[in-house]
């Protein structure tokens, strides 16, 4: 099966690209919706979480504050590294046990951290989401009203531009409508599966 990278930078439209490839049938296994589980109550790593970063990052119904996390990771690096250290090791784990499960001439694996986390050498090809960082900034702010100083502080921890799209095999710069991002990943849905077909995966 043709494994397919899904990456971007924060605001570039990383997810609606994969729901427009899922509304196309292909199968799509998501990081961030498999981050969201492996956290959920009763889960070992909330219980990890919270004995790392104490018992404020849980809120009284026994859920993660995501809001609060994040404001001590964002603020130190180090902090960052043992969330991931948490969290990574375990959402590999469920990727591979749901690509494992999969019968697909391809499918979409969208990993937001994958360059940063040097995973692009477990999918066969690499599909950037780009957009300026300009629009970025405009999308976190209308999606969810983060002052201008967070969403910085976000771009700055991920991998930049440059650095992502020099390990792209595929790219869609995601600056009009969602029209056209549908146009874009219907191309790229008729060339993954022909080269799935012809099993020629790069």
């Amino acid at each position: 099966m043709l494994i397919v990278g899904l990456t971007g930078g924060i605001g570039s439209g990383k997810s609606t690209a994969a729901h427009c490839f899922g509304e196309l049938g292909v199968p799509v296994v998501d990081a961030d919706i498999i981050a969201r589980e492996v956290v959920a109550p009763g889960q070992p790593a909330l219980e990890e979480i919270a004995r790392t970063f104490g018992p404020t990052v849980i809120d009284e119904q026994g859920h993660l504050r995501r809001d609060r996390l994040r404001q001590m990771v964002f603020a130190d690096p180090a902090r960052r590294h043992q969330l991931e250290l948490i969290l990574h090791p375990r959402i590999r784990d469920v990727m591979a046990q749901r690509l494992a499960r999969l019968s697909a001439p391809y499918c979409i694996t969208s990993i937001p951290l994958l360059v940063e986390t040097g995973q692009q050498d477990t999918v066969h090809r690499v599909l950037v989401i780009d957009a300026p960082e300009a629009l970025q900034y405009q999308r976190i702010r209308q999606r969810d009203g983060s002052s201008d100083a967070q969403i910085g502080a976000i771009i700055s921890s991920q991998a930049g531009r440059d650095e992502r799209l020099a390990v792209a095999d595929d790219i869609i710069v995601n600056d009009a409508g969602l029209d056209d991002l549908k146009q874009a990943v219907l191309r790229l849905h008729r060339r993954y599966s022909e080269l799935a077909a012809h099993e020629s995966y790069k």
